[in-house]
């Protein structure tokens, strides 16, 4: 069998390059970062025709082989560099039919390269209703190449394109332009002084910024060495070369593409005279946003409360099945509690992702930037800060990652250091958990409060984002601003292929990543919980058993036991009274009697475990730490959870799961648990409507991210900028939340 092809999917963003890539690898893909740089790396194995097998990696969607961002230069240094374990066999040039004219620019570069290239054209089935008449044949004529027409939607013509990938050794090698009239001086010299190389190849060498392509030190030196002219003037003649390429194509498309302007206009531009209108474009959002998290609140409700119940009873059936002992502890209290904690929140984060996802699929997320390019700019961002701030609502890192296409230093700038402010996903478990806690049932024109709030805080993040911006721009000072190009893609329904596996990649790598996270920290919290230095954490069964017989009852006791017995109702279905009446008096006391007896003797060991807790290791640092935490309404264990919260924001559910586990023997769920906790002073609920404002505007404002704080040192190359957005971050959350429980409670 032969070896291996190494394929290369390459196009513009929007062509639909990723659907293809799904197409051909299916599941069978896996995803992660370039070697040395933390732009995204997808591959995955396509099986061809004759039992071949093709490596098949989808490149970030790029204009043009001229970069102007790090994502860009990755495609073009893999196409360059023959070292690259990588380096295709074949390029598979992803277009789509209606933008034809602007995608074959990219490929004709590609083919110059000497590497065989064949030209997928995109969403074929739409040709008919937009007017578009193709003569396929002609045009792999004139481009000496071969085509395969496909639509993703429907799957047809992907069985095509594997034979043609399987045949790539019949692919011509010839080029379609001549760069060399652009300036015929330099390429003589590069000719003479580089007989065995590729023209074009040494060409992109020169008028790349060599920093992002360390192809061969020796040869891109000798290279520019010939080559003295200044950047303006490298600008210029890739114009000129831009030129020329279109010029090629115009002649070509003349002979092979029509389209008729009736059928063209229509549908889309009267929908987005809409969807981009200067105020119903706004509120058409808003509105879909409320939407969102409406359903987000309603959908999820039910499969939430039974991984909630699930974890619960695992937890106790481990403590049942398994031997007594700290192996069964670290089980049922550390592991089980601390996974639990972010498990549960799956269902939401799932769907907030799907109403992603199908935002982007129908097209209607482009529109969405548009309108945040015209909202921001009196703001003093730009254009091109709008992605990043947008995808800083998934996660801050790619969004940090994505200002590299700012070219204006202080503009990138500005925009990594206020993309924290935008909620992220990892914001979302603190959200819903508090918000379940502390705000009432109830709706407001049919959408619930809980809802509502959860869209509130997401605007408030977003003000703040681009309120911080502004004084950061007068500071700062910019001068001159970067030019933003959104494109526009055509609406289309939802592939739900495509949008299941987004669902299902992103919810997993979330999962995945804080998972493992909050395992190795729940297991320290055990722990530090599960252990004690003191003579009070020794003796606290004797100490607590003594402080009972002095006092009958202790206050824990009583309110746990008159807690349970409130819960009578819930658990037969009758009043206490009207249990004594069928019962009688008597009979209804002795089987009162048992049942107290019982609680009393919970009772009695939850008010251990909660002594041994608080005077555990744990309980010592929390302690330490309370009088920090206090005025903002928490006690220590939400001080613990707050500190340990750095690591990753999603950490403090599942934080506060494994501290109230530890010695509990109770078979409650992590939001009963929560709910359950009482202000040992004030004797009412720990998380109120005070305390649970305070941590919700608390988190809205922190920067509670450690990986975070890394990538921005990494982009800015400084410790200066991480280190001034934590203090201000910390600082500022901390006054708004103190304010906020002050004056609600």
């Amino acid at each position: 069998m032969s070896r291996q092809i190494n394929v290369a999917l390459i196009g513009n963003p929007n062509t639909g390059k990723t659907s293809v890539f799904n197409q051909l690898t299916g599941l069978k893909q896996k995803v992660g970062n370039y070697p040395g740089i933390t732009v995204e790396k997808k591959e995955g194995i396509c099986k061809l025709p004759r039992g071949v097998k093709a490596h098949i990696l989808d490149l970030p969607g790029t204009y043009s082989l001229n970069t102007t961002s790090l994502d860009e230069s990755v495609a073009v240094e893999l196409l360059l560099n023959k070292n690259d374990k990588d380096h295709p066999d074949v390029a598979v040039v992803i277009s789509d039919v209606e933008n034809l004219k602007r995608n074959l620019l990219l490929f004709t570069q590609v083919k110059d390269l000497n590497i065989p290239a064949i030209l997928v054209i995109n969403m074929s089935d739409r040709m008919s209703r937009r007017g578009i008449s193709l003569d396929v044949d002609l045009l792999e004529e004139k481009l000496d190449t071969k085509i395969a027409l496909v639509s993703t939607r429907k799957g047809t013509g992907i069985e095509e394109l594997k034979q043609l990938i399987a045949d790539y050794r019949m692919l011509s090698a010839k080029k379609n332009v001549d760069v060399s009239v652009i300036a015929p001086e330099y390429f003589e010299k590069l000719k003479k002084t580089f007989p065995k190389q590729d023209l074009y190849k040494l060409w992109l060498v020169i008028t790349q910024d060599v920093n992002f392509m360390p192809i061969d030190k020796a040869l891109v030196e000798d290279t520019t060495s010939l080559y003295t002219k200044p950047k303006s003037e490298l600008k210029r003649l890739q114009q000129k070369e831009t030129i020329l390429r279109y010029q090629f194509i115009n002649g070509i498309l003349k002979e092979t593409y029509k389209v008729d302007p009736a059928a063209a206009k229509g549908f889309r531009a009267s929908l987005d005279k809409v969807l981009t209108h200067k105020v119903f474009g706004y509120l058409i959002f808003m509105f879909i946003l409320l939407l969102i998290f409406q359903a987000i609140y309603s959908w999820s409700e039910y499969p939430m409360d039974m991984i909630d119940e699930y974890f619960a009873a695992a937890s106790e059936w481990v403590k049942n099945t398994l031997p007594a002992g700290a192996f069964t502890n670290l089980i049922a209290e550390g592991i089980l509690a601390g996974i639990g904690g972010i498990v549960i929140f799956i269902p939401q984060i799932a769907f907030l992702f799907f109403f992603i996802s199908l935002l982007e699929e129908t097209g209607y997320m482009s529109r969405v930037v548009f309108l945040m390019d015209r909202l921001m700019r009196p703001f003093g961002l730009s254009g091109k800060s709008v992605v990043p701030l947008m995808s800083g609502t998934a996660c801050a890192i790619p969004a940090v990652m994505a200002t590299r296409t700012i070219e204006n230093w202080k503009e990138r700038l500005i925009t990594i250091l206020v993309i924290p402010f935008t909620t992220c996903a990892a914001r979302l478990p603190i959200y819903l958990i508090i918000i379940a806690l502390v705000i009432p049932e109830g709706t407001f024109l049919g959408l619930s409060f809980k809802a509502l709030t959860l869209m509130l805080l997401y605007l408030i993040g977003f003000a703040t984002s681009i309120l911080s911006a502004m004084l950061l721009n007068k500071i700062l000072k910019i001068k001159g601003r970067s030019f933003f190009v959104v494109e526009m893609p055509n609406y289309k329904l939802p592939l739900f292929k495509n949008v299941a596996y987004t669902v299902w990649e992103k919810t997993r790598s979330f999962v995945l990543g804080a998972g493992k996270i909050i395992l190795a920290i729940s297991i320290v919290l055990w722990f530090l919980g599960s252990n004690g230095f003191s003579d009070d954490f020794k003796n606290a069964e004797s100490i607590v058993s003594q402080r009972i017989e002095a006092q009958g009852y202790s206050t824990y006791s009583q309110n746990y036991m008159t807690s349970k017995l409130s819960d009578y109702k819930k658990e037969n279905g009758v009043s206490v009274i009207e249990q004594q009446r069928t019962m009688g008096l008597s009979t209804f006391q002795d089987s009162l009697k048992l049942q107290s007896e019982a609680l009393k003797e919970r009772a009695k060991n939850q008010e251990i475990a909660s002594f041994k807790l608080e005077h555990s290791y744990i309980g010592y640092m929390g302690k330490a730490i309370e009088p920090i935490v206090r005025p903002l309404g928490y006690d220590w264990k939400i001080g613990i959870a707050v500190l340990t919260s750095f690591a990753a924001r999603e950490v403090f559910v599942g934080t506060l799961a494994t501290i109230y586990s530890v010695g509990s023997d109770e078979e409650e769920t992590i939001q009963n648990r929560m709910a359950a906790e009482v202000n040992p002073k004030t004797k009412k609920p720990l998380f109120n409507l005070a305390s649970g404002i305070s941590l919700l505007l608390f988190y809205a404002f922190a920067m509670q991210c450690m990986s975070t704080l890394a990538i921005v040192k990494r982009e800015t190359n400084s410790w200066k900028w991480p280190m001034g957005q934590l203090v201000f971050m910390s600082a500022f959350a901390y006054i708004v939340a103190f304010v906020a429980y002050q004056a609600l409670k």
